[in-house]
């Protein structure tokens, strides 16, 4: 009698996975097989079964690979979620198998430019760092995470600086600054409170960062933080007369989503400058009424309250000072990001005080970063799709015809697969994602 094969062992890398309709270089998971006695190059996987092929059928699968790790990718029918049963034939016809539990988001505009990064939905600022790729940040947590920008997929790696910090809730991180060409990396809380009107000390956090190396090898080390800019800019504008409304926009109760409101979402340091940055307010326009200009406040000893805190401990000795007030004109919009390259051309993107997706309108903006100069409006952003755009990953030459940028919406309200979760409640940190698209900026 010829003795029973044994049956083949199988896993997945992740036991759930995103993709989108029509999307290009979607996520893929690996499948890990192997069996007593078998090489692995002689074990067979192929998609058997779909509890809903309208969202995707056994069809729409594709292993890619002959040892024993192969790609699994899956080619989206339509928007919602199903379960792919996988099957593996080893020796003697013996089998094993696995479920792929997916789950597809609707078709988009720009489709062929378009990356999601999964992990977290809450996209609010990013660096770029060379090499293809760039740190994200999310506003729901205090970890920053690593991808490839040109593929959709998870991250390469994380760092999580809440415990360093201090931090018991998030910090709410909305801008982030290289200082020029050094190795030091700014990150800014939005200062807000809750959308609620409570106070939330954590989100008051500015804190540095030091780069080392580049690309998929970078490392993130933290050095310093300073935790009074809010209160800094309240008793700066109290001290002049109180005309930004800081006071009141701030007070508890007050959420930040209001127009004369408090929350900062950009940060950039000023032309040729390491030391003088501009947070720029997606509230208060000024005046605060439909129509009003945006406000950016230029912070201009950045760099001594990074070093007084280096010196002193975990929190300075010294205080924030502030230049004059600089007020754009965005057609009544607000700041959402704020971004410089080294030739100190800026681009902003603007939107609504108010909304938290794709309801208001949102546009992109140039600007010389001068105080006086006004900034030229590029684009209209599309809003068709879901997500709030919120980051410029860095600045392409605008001076040169067919200039591309890549921008990314923060999706967290987002229900991406009609099942009415938004995705920042989804449990499976796979099916969370923010959408990126590049977009041509110039003629």
């Amino acid at each position: 009698m010829t003795p029973q094969s044994a049956a083949p062992v199988v896993s997945l890398s992740a036991s759930h996975l995103s993709g989108a309709v029509g999307g290009v270089a979607d996520p893929t998971v690996q499948v890990l097989l192997s069996q007593a006695g078998a090489d692995p190059a002689d074990l067979s996987v192929v998609a058997v079964a779909s509890s809903d092929t309208r969202i995707a059928g056994a069809g729409d699968v594709t292993v890619r690979g002959r040892g024993a790790e192969r790609e699994v990718s899956v080619q989206a029918r339509g928007r919602g979620i199903c379960d792919l049963t996988l099957r593996v034939t080893g020796l003697g016809g013996a089998t094993a198998t696995t479920v792929l539990h997916y789950a597809a988001s609707g078709p988009v505009q720009h489709a062929a430019d378009t990356r999601y990064f999964t992990g977290a939905s809450d996209a609010s600022a990013a660096l770029d760092v060379g090499g293809g790729h760039l740190v994200l940040a999310d506003d729901e947590s205090n970890t920053l995470r690593l991808y490839a920008r040109g593929a959709s997929g998870g991250p390469l790696r994380t760092w999580d600086f809440g415990a360093r910090l201090g931090a018991r809730k998030e910090i709410d991180i909305e801008g982030v600054a290289r200082a020029g060409d050094t190795d030091a990396v700014y990150w800014l809380g939005s200062m807000s409170n809750s959308k609620d009107g409570e106070l939330r000390p954590d989100r008051s956090v500015l804190f540095r960062t030091v780069v080392r190396g580049a690309g998929a090898a970078v490392e993130l080390v933290p050095a310093g933080s300073y935790r009074r800019l809010r209160s800094d800019l309240i008793a700066w504008d109290e001290s002049r007369g109180g005309e930004l409304g800081f006071a009141a926009g701030a007070a508890e109760g007050r959420g930040p989503k209001r127009i004369d409101g408090f929350n900062a979402e950009g940060f950039e340091f000023a032309p040729g400058s390491t030391s003088v940055a501009y947070i720029g307010f997606r509230a208060p326009l000024v005046p605060a009424k439909t129509g009003g200009e945006a406000l950016l406040v230029p912070v201009m000893n950045v760099d001594e309250l990074m070093a007084e805190t280096a010196a002193q401990g975990e929190q300075g000795g010294g205080r924030a000072e502030f230049g004059e007030p600089v007020l754009l004109d965005l057609d009544g919009l607000g700041i959402r990001d704020l971004r410089r390259n080294s030739l100190g051309q800026y681009l902003i993107v603007a939107g609504s005080w108010a909304a938290d997706d794709n309801s208001g309108p949102y546009a992109l903006y140039a600007w010389d970063g001068a105080a006086g100069h006004g900034a030229a409006r590029l684009m209209d952003l599309p809003t068709g799709d879901p997500g709030g755009w919120e980051c410029v990953v860095d600045v392409p030459d605008l001076q040169v015809p067919g200039a591309r940028v890549q921008l990314i919406a923060d999706c967290g309200s987002a229900d991406w697969y009609g099942t009415g979760v938004a995705a920042k409640d989804l449990r499976q940190p796979e099916w969370k994602k923010a959408r990126a698209v590049t977009f041509t900026v110039t003629e």
